[in-house]
C-alpha cells in the first residue's frame, strides 16, 4: 500500500513537531504545511493529531532497530530446532499442494455472467 502525497506530507510535518518537542494538532500540522506550501485535503492533519495524540513519536522511531536486535539474540538457540520444524514446514507445504490440486473448480470454460 503506498502512500498519498497528503499522509506523506502530514507524516512529515508530525515528525518536525516531534522532534521539536511541540504537541501534535491538526492546526499545527496545517500550518506547518501552510508554510511548505502543500496543499492537503482537510481531514488528513486532523486525523493523524488524533492518532498520534497519545503516542510518543520519537520513542517509536528509536525502538524500530530494537525488536530486529531480539530474534537475533535467540537465533543460535533455535539453530538446533530449526532442521526438525524445517522438516514439518515441508510436510504441511505438501499437504496444502495436494489439498489444492484436488479442489479443482472445475471451470468449463464459461462464466457465471456469460
Amino acid at each position: 500500500m503506498a502512500a498519498t502525497n497528503d499522509e506523506l506530507a502530514c507524516t512529515y510535518s508530525a515528525l518536525i513537531l516531534a522532534d521539536d518537542d511541540v504537541p501534535i494538532t491538526a492546526e499545527k500540522i496545517s500550518t506547518i504545511l501552510k508554510a511548505a506550501n502543500v496543499t492537503v485535503e482537510p481531514i488528513w492533519p486532523s486525523l493523524f493529531a488524533r492518532a498520534l495524540s497519545h503516542c510518543n513519536i520519537k520513542d517509536l522511531i528509536s525502538n524500530v532497530g530494537s525488536a530486529a536486535a531480539a530474534p537475533a539474540a535467540a537465533a543460535p538457540a533455535a539453530a538446533a530446532a530449526a532442521p526438525a520444524e524445517a522438516k514439518k514446514e515441508e510436510k504441511k507445504k505438501e499437504e496444502e499442494k495436494k489439498e489444492d490440486s484436488d479442489e479443482d473448480d472445475g471451470d468449463m470454460g464459461f462464466g457465471l455472467f456469460d
